[in-house]
């Protein structure tokens, strides 16, 4: 409490270099505090220093915020920008500024961050940023009130709110406590008289500007991060004093906020020892909006739906917070999840353990274990009657769940209580599973995916969107344009990049295509009969040089180049390679809408690549990530700590796996399957505090086709569908203008719209 848990000065002032310093009082009032009103002239780098100690404390008080900014930027962070703007005028207010300024942060401003991201998120703070209608600024405001409930307490002084001033210069503070008389709490309220008119919009020297955009910048940057563990970075903090060399008379301050922080770490360890044995949803500020509204939508198509997601919009988190709300009225959770992958099998158990979620059995190849793990459920079942004491989550591929004793031994469980989870919800409309359907008992079904849709087929697509009890709509649609608006993924820029055939490319190229004129049908825009297997055999031929044209390796180093002249250096690039034909073991083996390249020809491309990588600087760090890869999560990993500056692959980034760091992505590999060019975008604009935009570079293949009439129009139709994904890139990019002079010339040749194809 403020009034008994504090010791106060005799004089209630605060001063540099003495025993009563001001960065203690900020400390001491923040752990004793369950609300905090701050007029600040600056949201600067300074002022976040000053707030770093006791904030952790103040949120787990349970504290609100109301702030106030007149500016973002300091004189002193104007002039530091600027120098590195080489001198170009900033802007009065300019979210730019923020940007900037957050590039120099170090742990104890990223603290700060991490606790006003929290606060936001769980609606515990509110922030105006105003500008003086007269051209006076609040630039030397340092005020405030904090209050416990009961008691109240006001600041108000000529200190420089900066951390080299609270802790060097010669700076004070007053403040007035509401138990100290009439004369106090008089101070005091005018303080709040003055805070509320300029919060309330009543103060006619002031308006106000939209802070939606710094808010969601915040949580942009800001990872989501448990209470514990705020306050165990807030006390590594204040452990860091001694190293920096902080003066005496500061750590001593501090040392009662330290006392605080242990104690009540010590308190949540024993509290989560209980708390975590109950599933729970992993991050303190619960389900985002959208996600919310998916399982209410979800729930009231009677626990069946399509949930067509965004990639990076959180999927996942969507999907096992159904299974969370099951958990929460009925105490148990029983799942099985399909996946196309090993990696992804691995992954969702990951975000099940994060959720609380155990008894997890992986049915792979790779676990020899799960059939007597699948027996235990079995047994464990048997002995429940009810069916809802005992709970579980199987994970399995779907190559393992089309196998028919692994279809059987899977689809005996409660068929009432059982949630159906499909991840990359297309593969239930390939080969055995798709006749299988029918036999699926699970009552909950939620299908998730960018694209739900299997490519050019709509009679499957229909079986798919009847099983999860979508006749004609998806339960819930979160788009990619809505996603970057709101800040859910990030923005990026798209180049997309004409690369030429070689002169022999170009002759195979044009044997190719005469000889597919004669299956192609104009009328319907379409080639017949699609099961001939020269007519297979040629399609393939054409992908190949396609995929393979040579011209891509020189655009490819010239992309690279330009990147470190830019930049300086390849940090968080991620490129996909041209493809082979030979399936990737832990892919989906029923999805014959794409190959993957991992025979000797596909290695051979994927070594060229990496080469010119590393033959550019040798301190470049780049590693393959394929199907062969034995070192997947450590690849991963790395990548994302800045120790690999550059991952290429072929098709294995493309189901779900998690890449969030990357900032450059290179597309050599041409796709016109729109599901595979949907999730490769959502792979690079997935967030992350430190990214602030993304660059996409697309290598196309356009061959100048006029030898007929027949192979003109084919390759024109042909070409319109490639089209479709530079369209779809390029629209929602930062940069359209750049896309369409790119293009003009192939756009113009085949008499095209980049915007009607």
């Amino acid at each position: 409490m403020l009034k008994t848990d504090v010791t106060w000065p005799e004089d209630f002032r605060y001063q540099t270099k003495t025993e009563w310093e001001p960065v203690g009082f900020f400390s001491e009032a923040l752990c004793n505090a369950t609300s905090f009103d701050l007029m600040l002239g600056f949201f600067s780098s300074t002022a976040i220093n000053v707030l770093s100690y006791g904030f952790a404390s103040f949120i787990y008080n349970g504290g609100k915020m109301r702030m106030i900014i007149n500016d973002i930027l300091s004189s002193d962070d104007i002039s530091a920008i600027s120098m590195a703007h080489e001198g170009n005028y900033l802007p009065y207010f300019d979210l730019s500024n923020f940007e900037s300024l957050c590039y120099t942060l170090n742990n104890r401003n990223r603290h700060f961050f991490d606790c006003l991201a929290w606060l936001i998120r769980n609606d515990h703070i509110e922030i105006k940023i105003v500008r003086m209608v007269n051209g006076n600024g609040i630039a030397h405001t340092k005020c405030g009130t904090f209050s416990d409930g009961i008691n109240k307490i006001g600041f108000e002084g000529s200190v420089n709110f900066s951390l080299s001033a609270l802790m060097h210069n010669k700076e004070s503070l007053s403040v007035f406590c509401d138990w100290n008389g009439p004369a106090d709490t008089g101070r005091i309220n005018g303080i709040q008289k003055s805070f509320d008119r300029a919060f309330k919009g009543e103060d006619d020297d002031i308006e106000f500007i939209d802070a939606a955009d710094l808010k969601g910048y915040i949580i942009e940057r800001a990872q989501p991060k448990h209470l514990q563990e705020l306050l165990e970075n807030e006390q590594e903090l204040i452990n860091s004093l001694d190293k920096e060399g902080m003066p005496a008379t500061v750590r001593k301050a501090l040392s009662k906020a330290q006392e605080r922080i242990t104690a009540a770490i010590d308190k949540m360890k024993v509290s989560k020892q209980v708390d975590l044995i109950a599933p729970h949803f992993p991050y303190p500020s619960g389900p985002r909006e959208y996600q919310q509204i998916a399982f209410e939508n979800w729930k009231n198509n009677i626990q069946k739906g399509l949930f067509a997601m965004a990639t990076g919009t959180g999927k996942t988190i969507t999907s096992l917070n159904c299974l969370l709300e099951i958990y929460k009225r009925s105490g148990y959770y029983k799942a099985l999840i399909l996946v196309p992958t090993i990696t992804l099998v691995n992954q969702w158990a990951i975000e099940c353990k994060k959720f609380g979620f155990s008894g997890i059995v992986k049915v792979y190849s790779k676990n020899p274990n799960w059939r007597k793990e699948i027996d235990d459920i079995e047994f464990n079942e048997s002995l429940d009657s009810s069916g809802k004491k005992y709970s579980y989550i199987i994970i399995s591929t779907y190559a393992s769940y089309a196998r028919d004793n692994v279809f059987n031994r899977l689809n005996v469980f409660p068929r009432k209580q059982v949630l159906m989870i499909a991840d990359e919800a297309h593969n239930m409309g390939a080969g055995k599973i798709l006749s299988r359907l029918k036999n699926v008992p699970y009552l909950r079904r939620i299908g998730l995916s960018a694209t739900p849709e299997r490519q050019y087929d709509e009679e499957t697509t229909s079986k798919i969107m009847k099983f999860f009890g979508c006749d004609s709509s998806y339960i819930y649609e979160y788009s990619m344009a809505e996603a970057i608006e709101k800040g859910v993924l990030c923005r990026y820029r798209y180049y997309p990049h004409i690369v030429r055939l070689t002169s022999s490319e170009m002759e195979e190229y044009l044997e190719i295509s005469r000889k597919l004129a004669q299956y192609y049908v104009f009328n319907q825009n379409t080639f017949r009969p699609k099961d001939d297997d020269m007519l297979t055999a040629l399609l393939l031929k054409r992908k190949c040089i396609i995929h393979k044209a040579a011209n891509k390796e020189a655009v490819f180093k010239e992309i690279l180049e330009r990147r470190i002249k830019d930049k300086g250096n390849l940090d968080y690039t991620l490129v996909y390679v041209p493809e082979g034909n030979k399936r990737d073991e832990d892919a989906d083996i029923y999805d014959n809408t794409d190959t993957i390249g991992d025979d000797a020809e596909s290695a051979h491309l994927i070594d060229v690549y990496t080469k010119i990588v590393r033959d550019l600087n040798p301190t470049i760090t780049v590693r393959q990530f394929t199907s062969n890869s034995t070192e997947r999560d450590n690849l991963l990993r790395d990548f994302a700590e800045g120790k690999l500056n550059v991952l290429t692959s072929m098709k294995c980034l493309d189901e779900g796996v998690d890449v969030p760091r990357s900032e450059l992505a290179i597309f050599c590999a041409s796709t016109g399957n729109p599901r595979q060019f949907i999730q490769r975008r959502g792979r690079i604009l997935r967030t992350h505090p430190d990214k602030h935009m993304a660059e996409i570079h697309d290598l196309v293949v356009a061959p100048e086709v006029c030898d007929s009439e027949e192979t003109y129009k084919m390759e024109k139709n042909m070409l319109a569908n490639e089209l479709k994904r530079v369209y779809n890139f390029a629209h929602l990019s930062e940069n359209l203008d750049d896309t369409i002079r790119e293009m003009e010339d192939i756009l113009n040749y085949y008499n095209l719209s980049i915007f009607n194809v």
